[in-house]
C-alpha cells in the first residue's frame, strides 16, 4: 500500500515541511503533486517526477526530481514551485487570521503532467500552512488618518515595533506583519494609498502620515517605547528609506529592493518639499510575451538633474539593511542599493549593509512562498516581470527572512517572546 506523510502537518508557512512517500514499485517513475486553491478561488499548482529506491520510498530530502517543475534535490520545491493555472495570478494570504492555505499533495506510482479524471492518486495528505501562530492578536486600525493592521504577539511584552510597507500596487498586505508578529514583532501593516478612503494614486507622499502612524505604534503599552523598525519592498522599499532618513524615531530600516532616490511622487515632511524623478513611460519595454519590464522607465538617479531627488542616507538614526534580488526586472535595485551605500561611507556613515543575492528576482517574500516571477494587478492590465530563478530567489527567500529577523531584533528590541 502506498503511503504519504507530510510533517508538520500543520505549520506557520515560514517553516519547513518533510515529504515522504512509501509502498511504491521499486525504480519505477512517480509523480508527486501539490495544489492549493486560494480565497479567490485560483488553483495553484506543481508537479515533480521521481524514481523510487528499491525499497520503494522518495524522501524529497534526498530525492532527486527527475522532471516536472523542478528538478533536482529540493525538499521544499513543490511548494517553491506553485504556479497559478490562470496565468499571471500572485499568491496572497488575505484572511492571515481566518484560515491557513491547504495545500494537498498527491501520489501516482507513473508520470502525471495534467491529471485528469482518470488519474486517481494514489495517497494523498493535507498540510495546514498558517500565517499567524496561536495568540497572535489582531486589530483593525483606523486612528486619525491612520490606515492598516495592527498585530501583536502573545503576551505583555514589550515587543518591538515595526511598520511594515509593500509596493506600488496600493492597497493592504498582511501576511508578512502577521508572519512578523509570530516571530515576536508588533507589527503595524500600513497603508498608504489605493485603500478604503486614502488617496486613489501615489502623487504626493507625506511623511507626517507615517510619523503619525509611528507615534500610534510607540504609544502602545506592549511595543518598546525607544523607536521602531520600518520593512519595505518595491516602492515600500523607497519610503522605509525616506521614514529612516527623515523620522528620528526610526531606529533601524530594512529596505527589499528598493530605489534610493524618489521616484514619481513628491515628498513632502514639513517645510521640505522633493520632486520625484519622472517615470520615462516612453522608454516602456515589452518582452516578447507582452510582459513589462518596469525597470525601463526609471531615469538614473545619479544625473546632475536628479542630485536634488536622492534620499539623504547619512541623515538615518539608524542602521539600513538593503536586500537585493540581482535579476530583478522590475528596478535596478543593485545600482540602488550600491549607490546609497557609496553615499553613506562618503559622509562617514558605516552602519548601511547590502545582502545581494545571485538569481534573486523581485519579490523576495517570506520563506516558503512560491517564486511570483510575473504577475499583473488586474485583468485589464498588462502583467509586471518581477524576474528569479527558482532555485535561487526561493534560497534567497529563505536566508533573507533569517537576516530581516536578527537584523530588526538587534536594533529595534529584543523581545522576551522570541522564537527565533
Amino acid at each position: 500500500m502506498i503511503g504519504l506523510s507530510a510533517t508538520p502537518k500543520v505549520s506557520l508557512a515560514d517553516e519547513q515541511v518533510k515529504i515522504r512517500v512509501w509502498g511504491l514499485p521499486p525504480q519505477q517513475p512517480a509523480t508527486i503533486r501539490a495544489w492549493l486553491k486560494d480565497e479567490k478561488g485560483e488553483i495553484f499548482q506543481s508537479r515533480a517526477f521521481y524514481i523510487s529506491t528499491m525499497e520503494g520510498e522518495v524522501d524529497l530530502e534526498e530525492a532527486l526530481a527527475t522532471g516536472g517543475d523542478f528538478q533536482g534535490v529540493l525538499p521544499m520545491g513543490l511548494l517553491w514551485s506553485l504556479k497559478p493555472t490562470t496565468p499571471f495570478f500572485r499568491l496572497v494570504k488575505r484572511d492571515v487570521m481566518g484560515s491557513p492555505f491547504l495545500i494537498h499533495l498527491e501520489v501516482y506510482p507513473y508520470v502525471v503532467l495534467l491529471p485528469s479524471h482518470k488519474d486517481i492518486p494514489s495517497a494523498t495528505q493535507i498540510i495546514q500552512r498558517w500565517y499567524v501562530t496561536p495568540g497572535v492578536q489582531r486589530y483593525p486600525v483606523r486612528e486619525g488618518r491612520i490606515r492598516g493592521t495592527l498585530f501583536l504577539p502573545p503576551g505583555e511584552g514589550p515587543f518591538p515595533g515595526v511598520i511594515d510597507l509593500f509596493g506600488g500596487f496600493g492597497g493592504l498586505i498582511e501576511f508578512r506583519s502577521s508572519l512578523l508578529s509570530s516571530r515576536g514583532f508588533a507589527c503595524l501593516a500600513l497603508a498608504y494609498f489605493a485603500y478604503e478612503d486614502l488617496p486613489k494614486q501615489l502623487d504626493i507622499l507625506e511623511l507626517e502620515y507615517f510619523e503619525e502612524a509611528a507615534q500610534f505604534l510607540l504609544s502602545n503599552p506592549k511595543v518598546v517605547n525607544h523607536g521602531i523598525g520600518v520593512i519595505g519592498v518595491s516602492k515600500g522599499g523607497e519610503i522605509a528609506l525616506a521614514l529612516a532618513c527623515y523620522l528620528p524615531m526610526v531606529k533601524a530600516a530594512v529596505c527589499i529592493n528598493g530605489t534610493n532616490a524618489v521616484y514619481g511622487y513628491t515628498l513632502t515632511y514639513r517645510d521640505l518639499w522633493i520632486r520625484g524623478i519622472p517615470y520615462q513611460v516612453s522608454r516602456m519595454e515589452i518582452t516578447d510575451l507582452g510582459l513589462m519590464r518596469v525597470s525601463s522607465l526609471m531615469d538614473e538617479a545619479r544625473k546632475p538633474e536628479h542630485q536634488g531627488s536622492i534620499l539623504p542616507i547619512e541623515k538615518a538614526k539608524g542602521p539600513v539593511l538593503f536586500l537585493v534580488g540581482e535579476e530583478d526586472q522590475a528596478y535596478n535595485s543593485l545600482t540602488f542599493a550600491m549607490e546609497a551605500i557609496a553615499r553613506a561611507r562618503n559622509r562617514g556613515k558605516n552602519d548601511v549593509h547590502l545582502l545581494s543575492f545571485p538569481g534573486a528576482g523581485h519579490l523576495l517574500e517570506p520563506p516558503g512562498s512560491p517564486l511570483c516571477h510575473v504577475s499583473q494587478k488586474g485583468r485589464g492590465s498588462p502583467p509586471n516581470l518581477w524576474g528569479g530563478e527558482l532555485v535561487a530567489h526561493c534560497t534567497a527567500q529563505e536566508t533573507s527572512w533569517m537576516e530581516i529577523l536578527r537584523f530588526l531584533f538587534s536594533h529595534v528590541g529584543v523581545s522576551k517572546q522570541s522564537k527565533l
